[in-house]
């Protein structure tokens, strides 16, 4: 038997788990007769017995994962899971391997970036399709097996920490990480049980209420239109998105700790949540006051109400537009990516090296200004009222540092394919960032079917490196990983 059998073993497990997802799909498009049928009747076929499979050549390895199993295996899930996702892409809309397997990474990472146009006119249960992936990659398809997999035999403890974003990786809600899931699960379920409820309400249909909604508590951003938020030309639910766009930018152990408490004191405490709503608000005000005084919009009203939903849109990582700001001077563009960098929360939906390393590495860089004066003080970096070890500022500037020469590496590689730096830079931080459109040939009105297939491949790479969290991947893709 390899030593990577127990990987393999829980692969197949969560492949067959993966291939449920599938039956809300197909039985849509046999309910409303769409024409996709015969794909969704392969790609589930296809799908369970690849994961039983699995499952079944391995099934009498079951020995508890360790940290390494835990790496191979979240990196494994978020690479396997998608070619799946794309069969119906391949199937019912005739996509290439590449352009198909973009978007299912795309969903599944809750990025948002597409190739497809003319999604008014998709079959429903394509457009049910891509939402429903990019619910489930939203919160990550890793806790949910967390919850379940020990159930069947195997600890998630290692894959949990594999998979969770944050520095503080050892913080848990609960005792038992299986409760931790569980717990994540339901204020996730409860939010998008509102947000649907609250779309519906403002005017939506319910097929657009519950795709949106999959799309927003996600901060995906993908959407029934091709004109996204701007189809429905509605302030309400334009009020409603950006509601529940902040409330998945902050961690959900916030939400969960709020829940449980019945008290809103967990907000307080929380030192991203302050940080994350008072820099966007900022933020709006700020490009609402450039764009109106640049002649883009006539009146400050119109102004502030496109400055608000885009800077939250963008900056949570969601990629929903109303307009093409990509048409909006270059400023209001580049500042808004720059705040999808790091503007969510860890443990929110959100991508981006999220505000607490952002906090931590702005508090690291103040320590030193500090010390260069006063050699000899003693100066402690603290969030949230807690010091912060030194193993985790390590951690974060090591983490700081990966991230901007992964921006800048494929950036370089994209230019050097001969796209404008504009289009090469925005594809990348759109990317890794998991935020959707950039700017250029790939802002807010176009799709990413303009890149090449190898320029796409770079974004896919992008896309998964960012969703998790750089190190899960590259340490994978080291030497000594593989050596025993």
């Amino acid at each position: 038997m390899t030593r990577f059998a127990p990987v393999y073993r829980a692969l197949g497990m969560v492949i067959m788990l993966f291939s449920l997802t599938l039956l809300a799909p197909l039985i849509l498009s046999y309910a409303v007769d769409d024409g996709a049928q015969a794909a969704y009747d392969e790609t589930f076929g296809l799908t369970l017995l690849s994961g039983t499979f699995l499952w079944y050549r391995y099934r009498r390895c079951k020995r508890e994962l360790n940290i390494r199993d835990g790496f191979l295996l979240v990196v494994l899930v978020w690479t396997v899971l998608p070619a799946f996702a794309a069969l119906p892409y391949m199937l019912q809309l005739g996509l290439t391997h590449t352009d198909a397997y973009f978007e299912a990474v795309s969903g599944l990472t809750a990025t948002g970036a597409t190739v497809l146009s003319g999604l008014d006119s998709l079959p429903m249960s394509i457009n049910l399709w891509r939402h429903l992936t990019m619910w489930f990659g939203g919160m990550g398809l890793i806790v949910l097996a967390v919850a379940i997999l020990p159930l069947l035999g195997i600890g998630g403890r290692q894959m949990l920490m594999a998979e969770i974003p944050g520095p503080m990786k050892d913080a848990r809600m609960t005792p038992r990480v299986a409760e931790t899931a569980k717990g994540l699960w339901l204020v996730y379920v409860g939010i998008t049980i509102a947000c649907t409820l609250a779309y519906r309400w403002a005017g939506m249909s319910w097929f657009d209420a519950v795709c949106h909604t999959f799309s927003t508590v996600s901060l995906g951003g993908f959407s029934t239109h091709d004109a996204s938020f701007g189809h429905f030309g509605s302030a309400s639910i334009e009020l409603i998105a950006i509601v529940f766009m902040l409330f998945s930018g902050i961690n959900y152990a916030t939400h969960f700790l709020a829940l449980t408490g019945r008290s809103l004191r967990a907000y307080v405490r929380d030192a991203e949540a302050a940080w994350f709503v008072g820099i966007l608000t900022l933020s709006a005000l700020a490009i609402a006051h450039y764009i109106w005084k640049d002649g883009v919009y006539d009146d400050m009203d119109h102004a502030f109400r496109s400055a608000l939903f885009h800077v939250i849109s963008v900056a949570t990582t969601t990629g929903y537009s109303t307009t093409d700001y990509g048409q909006w001077p270059l400023f209001a563009g580049l500042w808004m990516l720059f705040l999808c960098s790091f503007a969510t929360s860890a443990g929110s939906t959100g991508g981006g090296i999220k505000m607490m390393r952002a906090l931590l590495l702005y508090k690291q860089v103040y320590r030193e200004l500090v010390r260069a004066m006063h050699p000899a003080a003693v100066y402690h970096v603290r969030l949230g009222g807690q010091v912060a070890p030194q193993p985790v500022l390590f951690a974060v500037l090591a983490f700081g540092f990966i991230y901007m020469v992964s921006i800048v590496s494929l950036t370089l590689l994209l230019a050097f394919t001969g796209l404008d730096i504009v289009t090469a830079f925005s594809a990348v931080v759109a990317s890794i960032n998991n935020t959707g459109p950039g700017l250029g040939l790939v802002g807010p009105a176009t799709t990413f079917a303009v890149l090449g297939d190898f320029q796409t491949w770079v974004c896919i790479f992008a896309m998964l490196l960012g969703r998790l969290e750089i190190f899960t991947l590259l340490v994978v893709l080291t030497p000594a990983f593989w050596r025993k």
